[in-house]
């Protein structure tokens, strides 16, 4: 039987590690802050790129490819994005290694300097809009509605699997476009589309909302985000839509002519989701005895175990699965049958609940007489016997069923947590217990660096949906027009 996790409870973060490398995620890599995506996690990610890859498509955006390595000097355009992200960049200096002359080994061959260092990219916003200067003359040429799936690297010291490495997977838009208001309902658009995937697909509960100045996107006007609470009672940001105005098509000159042949800069957005998703899926939902997966996303939706004392009943139940297995494909369920003699039972039991397999079935000898079958549902561990006739149709239900149930959960564990504070007593006396906390804050960045540097805790938004109420500052008293979300965060 598998080892007992460390609990939540016990130490959370440790709880978080042991999970990802038991269910077989991912691993760390020899590379210093790099990861290893194993099989079985890749197999999640590849469920969410299949599905924002077709709601992308769906909204009129088509994928492109751009390199991996940037000038540096495209960087140093914009001010405001190359401060932001200058203290993350790893630098290509060189471009031929060579064998030492004493035998040592290999060394970086100095005579191979490049004339101008590369970035490995941080973001592509620099590498895209020199691009798109080339495709852009006037308006018939707009909008473009580029996505590029793609790894990046942002040079990290303190790394933890999924949720921050110093390369990642991720996704991200870039659009151009004639006017300020198209660009905007743009980014709004794509921000729906991460609320409606995280909530349909991840069952994860989000806050659409709007970053501080602070917070933002280094280059962005605006900034919109998507919050999310996990188990621990901090935030994770989720994805990021951002408006970046024309601060891009200045930096790199990109203008069209408008339908009277006036010369006009275009206006910009970017937006992105990363394998962040994965560790957030992870805290939202999974348990001390696993990953719990939502069977929107589960490589396996449904797994099959067979108990048999005889080679005859073996024959007999194995018959009856792949009847299941043609009835479930039909209806588009993955399902898995695992009838390897080389393990027990018990042992698949374990490994499948670690997994988060959303649903298992078990029969034996005495089930197979009967017309019967178990099945056990990952999310609330509950068993039943029911009649084998109609399982398919009871899965198919199940599986719903799993996926309300799991967003329902996780919708009423955040209302539970979520707090509304008027003084900053009672802030800081709280803060450390996690959650989110609603609070009036006075809107300049003295006070929002004040609270970070005392409690830790940041400004996750100013969700859209938040109505108007007039009230005071919690630091400073001064006037306060709506409530904003603080919590610690990922």
């Amino acid at each position: 039987m598998a080892q007992k996790y460390t609990t939540r409870e016990e130490d959370y973060s440790k709880w978080y590690n042991e999970l990802v490398y038991r269910a077989d995620l991912a691993e760390h890599s020899d590379v210093r802050g790099c990861m290893i995506i194993k099989p079985y996690g890749y197999a999640i990610w590849e469920k969410m790129k299949e599905i924002l890859d077709k709601k992308f498509k769906e909204t009129g955006h088509s994928n492109a490819y751009f390199p991996l390595l940037i000038p540096k000097s495209y960087l140093s355009k914009e001010a405001s994005h190359v401060e932001g992200f200058a203290k993350e960049c790893a630098v290509v200096t060189h471009y031929r290694l060579k064998n030492a002359e004493d035998g040592s080994g290999i060394i970086v061959d100095p005579e191979a300097k490049l004339e101008e260092e590369l970035i490995i990219r941080p973001t592509s916003e620099t590498i895209i809009w020199n691009s798109y200067k080339n495709w852009i003359q006037s308006y018939r040429d707009l909008p473009i509605l580029i996505n590029q799936w793609a790894n990046v690297v942002r040079w990290e010291m303190r790394t933890r699997l999924f949720l921050r490495t110093a390369e990642f997977l991720w996704q991200e838009g870039h659009t151009a476009h004639a006017t300020k208001t198209e660009a905007i309902s743009e980014a709004e658009l794509m921000l729906d589309v991460y609320e409606e995937f995280a909530e349909n697909y991840m069952s994860m509960p989000v806050i659409k909302g709007r970053k501080t100045e602070s917070e933002r996107f280094a280059g962005a006007e605006d900034t919109y985000c998507i919050e999310s609470m996990m188990q621990d009672g901090k935030a994770l940001q989720a994805g990021t839509s951002h408006f970046l105005g024309q601060n891009f098509a200045k930096a790199f000159d990109v203008k069209f002519a408008d339908k009277e042949g006036k010369l006009e800069h275009v206006w910009a957005t970017s937006w992105g989701v990363s394998t962040r998703l994965m560790g957030a899926l992870i805290m939202t939902h999974s348990d001390d005895e696993g990953l719990v997966l939502p069977p929107a996303l589960a490589p396996i939706q449904v797994v099959a175990i067979p108990i048999h004392r005889t080679e005859e009943d073996l024959v007999a139940i194995n018959e009856k699965f792949e009847a299941l297995r043609l009835e479930l494909k039909a209806k588009g369920i993955s399902f898995k049958y695992d009838n390897d003699e080389n393990r027990r039972p018990g042992w698949k039991f374990a490994e499948y609940e670690s997994k988060g397999v959303p649903v298992r079935l078990t029969m034996g000898p005495r089930d197979l007489e009967n017309g019967k079958i178990e099945l056990a549902r990952r999310d609330t561990k509950e068993k039943e016997i029911v009649d084998f006739a109609n399982i398919a149709e009871v899965i198919e239900q199940l599986l719903k069923d799993i996926q309300i149930n799991l967003l329902e959960r996780a919708k009423k564990f955040r209302s539970e947590n979520m707090h509304s504070v008027d003084t900053y007593e009672d802030f800081k006396a709280q803060i450390d217990k996690g959650g989110f906390f609603l609070a009036h804050w006075d809107g300049t960045k003295e006070t929002e660096s004040k609270i970070k540097e005392e409690t830790q805790a940041t400004i996750r938004c100013i969700a859209l949906d938040q109505p108007e109420e007039a009230g005071f500052c919690m630091v400073t008293g001064k006037p306060s027009s709506k409530r904003v979300i603080f919590a610690k965060a990922y």
